[in-house]
């Protein structure tokens, strides 16, 4: 069974706090119940989210979704910061800007950005604010929040993921197609076409890599981009399975249901 890790006590909204040095290499598991934005200044390694495996390198923010599975491979001494975030926090914030950057921030995976005094102090000023449950200075970290996720849009290089090596396979290359295309297609054959080659080929070359056919991992982005959307945004459910390419609502309803055991309106329902 899957390890669900929980770093943030039930009553606390938003941690910060310095990444952990000792950290090297993980198993693969997931954090149920938050967002994490993940600054690493220093280290060098990988870091592999939902089968996809990113380049550690400085500087590197990451930016982990509920239920993504990820696990890490670092070689060398990490340096760096963890900011975890509840729905709670964004909820309880008046700031409609801050929404706004936030729902953006959920779109990404990883970025790579050049070494900043000013992002590096804000982190530290949330470590040293953002560590109450009372939340009695909310404004405070609220707008440090804000600082510096306009810091970190405004920091970030034009290419937003790198790869391990200098050739993609064709099972990285299905990978990045999923990842960056911002209207996903709920069919193989679609993307076997624009890969050149036929969807038994890319099943295949599926089952080798991780032991799943194309369609279950076509299907692990879809849940994810489903989960991410009815969390991050007020989008209804009819835009939601319009915008991932579903024939109608009621069909993206039982798909949601089929793999995640909940209806697309009781998970937006549920405390995160």
């Amino acid at each position: 069974m899957l390890t669900i890790k929980n770093k943030i006590e039930q009553s606390v909204l938003i941690k910060a706090l310095p990444f952990k040095k000792n950290i090297r290499k993980t198993v693969p598991h997931k954090h149920h119940n938050y967002f994490e934005i993940i600054y690493l200044s220093e280290g060098t390694g990988t870091h592999t989210i939902d089968y996809q495996t990113y380049e550690i390198q400085p500087s590197t923010l990451f930016f982990m979704h509920r239920d993504q599975v990820h696990h890490w491979d670092i070689t060398s001494e990490p340096e760096g910061f963890v900011i975890i975030i509840k729905n709670g926090f964004i909820e309880k914030s008046l700031d409609g800007e801050l929404k706004r950057l936030f729902a953006k921030l959920s779109e990404q995976a990883v970025h790579y950005t050049q070494p900043s005094e000013s992002v590096n102090l804000l982190f530290n000023l949330l470590v040293i604010e953002g560590n109450t449950s009372d939340l009695s200075n909310f404004v405070v970290i609220e707008s440090l929040l804000k600082a510096l996720i306009s810091k970190i849009f405004a920091s970030i290089e034009t290419t937003q993921t790198k790869y391990l090596g200098v050739t993609r396979t064709l099972f990285q290359q299905y990978i990045e197609l999923l990842s960056q295309s911002t209207n996903l297609r709920n069919h193989v054959a679609h993307y076997a076409e624009l890969l050149n080659t036929t969807p038994q080929n890319l099943n295949a070359i599926c089952r080798k890599e991780v032991n799943q056919t194309a369609a279950q991992v076509l299907s692990t982005r879809l849940i994810n981009e489903a989960k991410r959307q009815l969390i991050y945004t007020d989008n209804r459910v009819s835009e939601i399975a319009f915008h991932l390419d579903f024939v109608d609502a009621s069909h993206f309803v039982k798909y949601f249901k089929r793999h995640t055991g909940f209806t697309p309106m009781v998970f937006r329902s549920q405390p995160f």
